[in-house]
Formats: structure tokens, sequence, C-alpha cells
């Protein structure tokens, strides 16, 4: 039991790692700008870049490593991302640096989906749960220690020494799965249909959809977070980097605030999500150039910022429980996707009309997200009615003895109660 309690910190340890690699460039954009010669603009897509990556590649990268030993999996994906982080620290080219954002993006997503999986393997039933909320600990860890401390050493050693940090942690992480993660060759697989076969539920697409809206309604704000409180705030960057601590710390407790919110209900939290984030960034515009309120509203920017993580992970995996490292990877993909659109539009508003006016589009995100839930829940109403017609209709034909009675949409719409569509 110790040891499986070892393997699911590493496997977190893991997703620190990666976080801080994806997110912590959040934190250093202004710096990499200078050193590099490249606009505030350019730089932004080395977040959007990495986001859009995973969300064209992730559940195609994630069901061709569906056949291969778990343990090889992880191992394999840490590694690209140590060694990427050298090559940050090494280069003092964009290009290169912006290719070396791709590589490790492709492998992001089959780190994730095989590490949650993973680490509910590796524990009884009743404790899965616990065990993929440990893991998802790393993400938020990332983001209160991993994140602000990339921005600490780039602001006060060097650029390269913030990547060199990233860079260690992914060293230490691959370590401790050829130690730890024991042996996982995959036994009977779900074929590629089957997993696919997750895409043809129409309310997935609109589950997928809100997921989408939600993170670009996050990023497009969060992803210029230097930039905002540098310009609206004038916070400088000793004031950023320790904003950034405490944002993640927050959001320590925002993740066990909102895991506790989605066992009483998952839904009624899910649609208030984009609710909250409206909230908090009608509160940024308010008090941004306010040096003392903005310090509060960054605590709970934070921890409403953390909740969006394991909603939204929830909400998608709901739908595709049936295939879970593949439902996983749908969502880091579309999440992912979501950032991208949300650093886009919010790096355009950012360069045409200013930091403050970032809380609108984070603003407009979250309202169309409130939207989609709506629909998205409509479906689902609409659909259990069908499916109890199609149940009361294949009752009524068994009675009689009559199998032709039973209409092929009688038939969908009984499925669909089966399936849960």
């Amino acid at each position: 039991m110790r040891k499986t309690s070892l393997t699911v910190l590493v496997l977190a340890l893991g997703v620190f790692g990666i976080i801080t690699t994806e997110m912590g460039m959040v934190g250093v954009l202004p710096r990499v700008s200078a050193e590099l010669g490249v606009t505030p603009s350019a730089a932004g897509w080395l977040v959007g870049v990495f986001a859009l990556v995973i969300a064209v590649s992730g559940p195609f990268t994630t069901l061709l490593a569906s056949g291969i030993d778990r343990k090889k999996v992880l191992a394999a994906a840490i590694a690209v991302f140590a060694l990427s982080n050298a090559v940050y620290a090494l280069t003092t080219q964009y290009e290169v640096m912006l290719a070396f954002r791709v590589v490790p993006a492709l492998f992001h997503p089959v780190f994730f989906a095989v590490a949650l999986a993973t680490a509910a393997r590796l524990v009884p039933a009743k404790d899965a749960t616990r065990a993929t909320t440990t893991v998802f600990a790393g993400v938020t860890v990332g983001f209160a220690f991993g994140v602000p401390l990339t921005s600490y050493l780039a602001e006060h050693l060097s650029l390269a020494s913030a990547f060199w940090f990233g860079a260690l942690v992914n060293l230490i992480a691959f370590l401790g799965i050829l130690r730890f993660v024991p042996s996982m060759p995959v036994g009977q697989r779900l074929s590629y249909g089957a997993q696919l076969n997750v895409l043809r539920r129409p309310r997935m697409w609109l589950t997928i959809t809100s997921v989408v809206l939600v993170f670009a309604a996050m990023f497009s704000v969060y992803g210029y977070f230097a930039e905002y409180l540098g310009q609206v705030t004038h916070m400088d960057g000793t004031w950023v980097s320790a904003m950034l601590m405490a944002f993640g710390i927050v959001m320590i407790l925002g993740n066990f605030a909102f895991g506790s919110l989605l066992r009483r209900s998952l839904v009624g939290t899910a649609v208030a999500y984009p609710v909250l984030c409206l909230v908090v960034y009608v509160l940024l515009y308010a008090v941004g150039p306010l040096l003392a309120p903005m310090i509060l509203a960054v605590l709970i920017w934070g921890a409403v910022h953390s909740g969006g993580l394991v909603v939204s992970q929830s909400w998608l995996g709901r739908d595709a429980s049936d295939a879970p490292e593949f439902g996983n990877s749908l969502f880091i993909s579309f999440s992912n996707l979501g950032i991208t659109v949300g650093t886009a539009v919010g790096g355009w508003m950012l360069a045409e009309y200013g930091a403050r006016q970032l809380a609108w589009v984070g603003s407009g995100f979250a309202v169309a997200a409130v939207m989609v839930m709506g629909l998205r829940l409509r479906w689902e109403r609409v659909g259990a009615g069908r499916g109890a017609e199609g149940a009361a209709a294949l009752g009524a034909a068994g009675d009689a003895g009559v199998a032709g009675a039973v209409s092929a949409a009688d038939v969908a719409g009984a499925e669909a109660v089966s399936r849960g569509d």
C-alpha cells in the first residue's frame, strides 16, 4: 500500500512538472519577449501553440499509445518534457523555442490520460476517486509553486535558470516512474472503434463545446496574468511573482472545495462555474487599478480558477465512462483548444485595447458557456423522454408478442436509456 501511495505521488509529481512546463511560460512571457526580441503577442504564442497542438493531436496520440505498456508511455512522455526544458534554457532563438513547445505538447495529453487511469487502476475501486484527485493535485500545486517559482527564478536569476528548474523537476519524475511505477502491459484493450464511439453521442459535442468555452473564459484573462497586473495594477516583477504564488495556493484550497461541491451536485456546480467566472472578471475590471482590492481579487480569482479543471473533467468524463483514457484525452485536448482560443482572442484584445479590457473577453466566453450548458441539459431531458417512450414501446410489444410493432426509432430510444445518451 505504501508503494502504491508513492507511485500515485510520483504521477502527481509528473503532472506538476508538466504544468510547470506548460503554464510556467505565462509568468516569464515579458522576459522571453525582451530576451528573444519578439513582441508580447508573438511571445504569447508559446502558450497558445502548445495548447493548440494538444487540442489537435490529443485523442489521436492517446489512441496510438493505447496498446503500449503504461510504464513505458509515462516514462517516455516525461523524458520529452525534461529534454524540452533543457532546450528552452540553452536556446536564444524564438523559432527553436517555439518548435520545442510543439514536441512536448504531443505527449502532454498522453501522460495526463494514462496517469489518471493508472492511478485509478492501482488502488481499490472505492479509492479510485481519491487517487485521481491526488494526481490532479499536481496541477494545482504546479500553479501554486511551479509557475510562480519559474517566474521568480527568471526575475531574480535568469530566464535560463527558470527553465533548468523545469528540466530538473521532470527528470526527478522520470526517475521516480522508472523506480516506482510497475510494468503495466495492456491486456485486453478497447478497439479504436469502441473508443471513438463516444464521439457518436450528440450530447457529447455540446459537452465538449462547453468545456472549450469554459477554458477560453479562464485563459483569455489568466494567460496574460503578468501583463494585467503589470499594466493595470502597476505591479513590478516581484509583486507579480508573489501574486502568482498566492493565486496558486488558493487554487489548492479551491480544488478541494469544488471537489466537495461536485459530490453534492455535479450538474449544479458545472453550470454555476462560468457564472462565478463572470462575477470574478467584473470584479477584476472594477478594482484593477487599486492595489489592495486587487490583491483580494486575485485570491478570489485563484479559488474560482481552480474549479475549471476538476469541474470540466467531471462534466465531460460522465459522458465517456466506458472509455476513460480516451475520455481523459478528449478533456485534455479540448480544454487546450479552449486555452488556444482564449489566449488568441485575449492577445488581440491586449494589443488593440489594453490589458484592462481582457476582463470583458473572459466574461463573453463565460456567458457563452452557460448558454451551451443550458442546451446540453435540454438535450439530455429530451433524450431521456424519448428513451422512456422507447422503453415503454418495447415493453408493450413484448407483452403483445408482436415483435414487428417495435419501430427502429423506439429501439434507438431504449438504447439511449441503457447507454445514458
